[in-house]
């Protein structure tokens, strides 16, 4: 059907068996992590008491057909650069993963899932209709 980016807390609720998520997730033919979103995962995996159960899931999920981790690319860069100057110029900066993120999304045309309403100030991104 079509490519979706997952933000860190879209994989989180998908892992909590958030149903909008669950079916969000079904309906992709591709599912694009950034290795920026994998960044803030890891922290997180670090920072508590299940490390290794978690990333024992994680590494299972990037395992399935169809699910792949972004790595950050020239051309990854340029997207960066056009979001944070168009956010400074409309004065609504985001924090500076989320940035990188949305650079994801537009570079590969995905669809940004994510519960951040933030995203919404991003010129061109397209994000899924559950924000909120």
């Amino acid at each position: 059907m079509r490519a979706v980016l997952l933000d860190t807390n879209a994989y989180v609720r998908f892992l909590a068996g958030d149903e909008r998520a669950l079916g969000c997730l079904a309906h992709a033919d591709r599912v694009h992590m950034s290795v920026f979103v994998l960044g803030e995962l890891i922290a997180g995996f670090r920072a508590g008491t299940r490390e290794k159960q978690n990333r024992q899931v994680l590494d299972r999920f990037l395992a399935k057909p169809g699910v792949e981790v972004l790595d950050a690319t020239r051309e990854t860069a340029e997207y960066f650069g056009l979001i944070k100057v168009a956010l400074k110029k409309a004065g609504r900066p985001i924090p500076l993963n989320d940035v990188w993120i949305a650079a994801h999304a537009l570079e590969t045309g995905a669809v940004l899932v994510t519960f951040d309403t933030h995203f919404a100030a991003v010129p061109g991104l397209r994000t899924w209709d559950e924000l909120g």
